[in-house]
Parts: C-alpha cells; sequence; structure tokens
C-alpha cells in the first residue's frame, strides 16, 4: 500500500460504496450517499488537527474553558465531481472557507485545461482539503495541487472516494507531502481512463448529464 494514501475501511462507508458502485442507484440517492461519506471524510481529515484554541464561555451551570478551531482548512471542490463532497465537508466544518478549480483533461491536445480558478484571499499557509471523489490518471490533480501550491498553501489533504493505483503511485512521485483519504484503491483502468469497477462517471451520475 502507498504510504500516502489512507484507505478508510469503515463499514459505514464500504457499505455507502457498495451503493455508490451499483448502476441501479439513482441520481438523487446517489448525491446523498456522496453527502454521508463526504462528511465521514470530513471527520476523519480533522482526527489529527492540532490548530485548537482554548475559549472562555459560560455554560447553563457555571463557566467553563472550551476547545474550539483555529485557522480551518480551505475546502477546495476539483469541478464539477468535486462538488458532490464539498458542501458535506463544509456541514462539518463550517468556520472553513471554499475554493473551486475548474480543470479537465482535453483528449485532443492531451494536456489539462484549467477554465476556472476562485480561492479566499488569505489561502496563503493554509491547510487545503481537495475534493474530489475519483482519481483516476491523476491529471487533472496533479494541476489542481500545482496550482495551489503556487499560491503557497500549507498541508494539502485529497478527499476521495477511489483513487487508481496509477494514480497513487503518480501524486507520491510528484508530490510526497500530499495526504490522501480514500475508500479503496482501484487495480484496474479501462481504455476511456475509467476505474474499474469504479462506479461510472461521478459527475455525470450526480447532475443526470449522461
Amino acid at each position: 500500500m502507498h504510504k500516502n494514501v489512507n484507505v478508510i475501511h469503515h463499514p459505514l462507508l464500504q457499505h455507502k460504496l457498495g451503493y455508490l458502485r451499483d448502476k441501479n442507484t439513482h441520481s438523487a440517492e446517489f448525491r446523498e450517499l456522496m453527502r454521508e461519506i463526504g462528511r465521514l471524510l470530513a471527520y476523519e481529515a480533522m482526527r489529527d488537527w492540532q490548530q485548537m484554541e482554548s475559549v472562555a464561555i459560560e455554560t447553563p451551570i457555571a463557566p467553563a474553558k472550551v476547545q474550539r478551531l483555529k485557522n480551518p482548512p480551505v475546502v477546495v471542490s476539483v469541478m464539477r465531481a468535486g462538488n458532490g463532497l464539498l458542501d458535506a465537508v463544509l456541514s462539518m466544518i463550517p468556520v472553513a472557507s471554499a475554493g473551486f478549480i475548474g480543470i479537465y483533461r482535453d483528449k485532443f491536445i492531451h494536456n489539462t485545461v484549467e477554465y476556472y480558478f476562485k480561492m479566499p484571499a488569505n489561502i496563503k499557509g493554509r491547510t487545503v482539503f481537495l475534493c474530489d471523489p475519483l482519481i483516476a490518471t491523476a491529471d487533472t490533480m496533479l494541476a489542481a495541487i500545482d496550482r495551489l501550491k503556487s499560491y503557497e498553501v500549507g498541508e494539502i489533504r485529497v478527499l476521495s472516494v477511489l483513487v487508481s493505483e496509477y494514480a497513487a503511485e503518480r501524486l507520491q512521485e510528484y508530490h510526497p507531502d500530499v495526504k490522501i483519504l480514500a475508500l479503496n484503491v482501484e487495480q484496474e483502468m479501462n481504455e476511456q481512463g475509467y476505474l474499474i469497477p469504479g462506479l461510472g462517471d461521478a459527475g455525470d451520475r450526480l447532475y443526470q448529464t449522461k
């Protein structure tokens, strides 16, 4: 297993992944399952968060000191499929800000094309949770990470559902400092770049665009 990939073998996540894979799962259910998985991925991504601050409050009984997040992450969606995870992660970390990267691989020029990039103004040095449910060839993910690093962000953690063995190797080679949280590493891809067994095109299944 790749040291940069943390595969989460939680029974609830594996149960939900089984329904995501099923071609008979309707778009509405697919979206809800993606949201549920996104919330659990956010929980795991925040497990070792160290940036906390002590705040004085009043409980209904007495004064107390409580812990609150300090310098929360920026949650970034690799559009459009990443949007399926974005709102779920933000629901778990409501103090986080959000960013958007629109990148696709053009089959004619054999390169990635960026069509949209919008980040919070204060992203320098901030931890980024980069959301993309499927990472097959890793072309768009590598381009997204390169762009974020050009803005001198802090640690980058990728939140995904499925990542290919090939993509994990490429990310380890080019960005060994980037951690990936996923539900499974897929061993194969077909000629069209779809993961096997995978779950199809996540964007099409989220938004009924096929």
